[in-house]
């Protein structure tokens, strides 16, 4: 698979089956991931893999907190505001996704509910000393992940409610005080029986906001 094929490959997927993900091809997804530029090579992420027991753990507390109705505090504050494009492109996603998922839409908010029924979630921190130059860092690290897992023949979708419960988080994965926690991705072997994965959004041209300056 080239680079080019796996940036077509990965979508976030968001049923999965119950299946383990191996070790060892987990493994060799961190280490591809771990190749990922960063400010001075200070390789500034430190990675937390909920899996079994604890995993188990921690979608009991998000229920309790659903249950609730505990407000979301994720440590990486959420946007307050989106520009005209931005918020347009926003609204043009559940559209597509009705077109793409059909009725399996209305799962959308038990699956986001339930950690998409992933069997791993990978936990991306970084210390709380850092600057938003080591965000950039850390989203690259992603992205290589991501590709990585795809070309592994596995699935993953990054999502702001895998960590919006940081207290639970904390309690579980036994995170120090001078880690922050930046983003969650489930990662397993996509539910291929569901159409709810069948989602593929839609890029915006690249002249909508490329520009040449010659």
């Amino acid at each position: 698979m080239t680079v080019g094929e796996a940036l077509l490959v990965r979508r976030s997927k968001r049923a999965y089956s119950p299946e383990p993900v191996p070790r060892d091809k987990l493994l060799k997804i961190l280490k591809d991931a771990a190749r990922a530029p960063s400010a001075e090579n200070t390789q500034p992420w430190e990675i937390y893999i909920a899996e079994g027991e604890t995993l188990k753990r921690i979608k009991a507390g998000y229920a309790e907190c659903y249950a609730y109705s505990v407000k979301a505090n994720p440590e990486l504050a959420l946007p307050t505001e989106w520009t005209e494009d931005t918020t347009r492109r926003k609204r043009g996603l559940f559209p597509d996704m009705v077109h793409d998922c059909g009725e399996a839409i209305h799962q959308f908010a038990a699956l986001n509910q339930s950690m998409f029924n992933a069997p791993a979630v990978i936990y991306i921190c970084m210390d709380k000393m850092l600057s938003s130059w080591s965000i950039y860092d850390i989203g690259a690290y992603a992205q290589g992940f991501m590709l990585s897992a795809a070309e592994n023949g596995l699935g993953t979708i990054p999502s702001v409610t895998l960590v919006i419960y940081p207290e639970v988080l904390r309690k579980e994965l036994h995170l120090p005080d001078n880690l922050k926690i930046i983003i969650g991705i489930a990662i397993g072997y996509a539910d291929t029986t569901n159409r709810i994965n069948d989602f593929n959004s839609s890029r915006s041209p690249i002249k909508e906001n490329v520009r040449f300056c010659e």
